[in-house]
């Protein structure tokens, strides 16, 4: 079935009701303050052009203090040529205060109308970016040889022979080991590969795997191995 080509929205209707009597009312009030013919008929015009400026304004740019400035004051004019004119106010003996606002509207809508199509919006400024998380080193990754099981001799079930007992020989004497300088952060760095290891196997870490792990030379191990002890 066709779709009909006019369709009476209810919406619209009550609009231009609404609007063909406030406009009335902003023509008699021009009317009643003294301005007769089409300055008369250009009031309401010019009240309603600025309040739809002002709204329109609002809708594309978003809230700012001067469309609302400007929106509030047409529809005051509006709201209160309809409340004037609803008996309220003798039209025949209009006071004097109210023909100095009519008179001097002509100004005051054309100025808001130069400020709403010319002035620029306000920037909206943009959010502050998100610190960056602080990054510490990675761990390094286990290697297949330390997960891997070490294997097990097979027992020889045959009597041992008694061996001879060695001559015992003379100690040496320790020479004493060079202080070497070790960073702050590498012992750091080394901790944390102690407490992972001692996690792990349940274990407290030795020298060699201490070393393999950071990939030092020996000496460095043996003196961050003395530092973490």
């Amino acid at each position: 079935m066709a779709r009909p080509a006019l369709r009476i929205d209810a919406v619209l209707v009550q609009a231009v009701i609404a609007g063909a009597l406030s406009f009335a009312h902003l023509h008699d009030l021009a009317t009643a303050a003294g301005q007769d013919g089409w300055k008369a008929w250009a009031y309401p015009i010019s009240v309603d052009l600025l309040l739809v400026a002002s709204w329109q304004r609002l809708r594309n740019d978003g809230p700012s203090r001067l469309a609302w400035c400007w929106f509030v004051i047409a529809l005051v004019a509006s709201l209160g040529a309809n409340v004037a004119t609803a008996g309220l106010l003798d039209l025949t003996n209009v006071p004097a205060w109210l023909r100095i606002l009519v008179a001097a509207w002509p100004a005051l809508a054309f100025m808001g109308g130069t400020l709403l199509a010319h002035s620029a919006t306000d920037p909206v400024p943009d959010p502050p970016a998100p610190p960056a998380p602080a990054t510490e080193p990675n761990p390094e990754p286990i290697t297949e040889a330390e997960t891997e099981p070490e294997p097990v001799a097979a027992v020889d079930d045959s009597p041992a022979l008694p061996a001879a007992e060695p001559a015992p020989a003379e100690p040496a004497p320790i020479a004493a080991a060079p202080a070497v300088p070790v960073p702050a952060a590498l012992v750091d760095h080394a901790r944390k590969l102690a407490d992972d290891h001692h996690t792990r196997t349940g274990t407290p870490i030795d020298t060699d795997t201490l070393r393999a792990r950071l990939g030092v030379p020996p000496p460095l191990a043996d003196a961050i191995a003395a530092q973490l002890a």
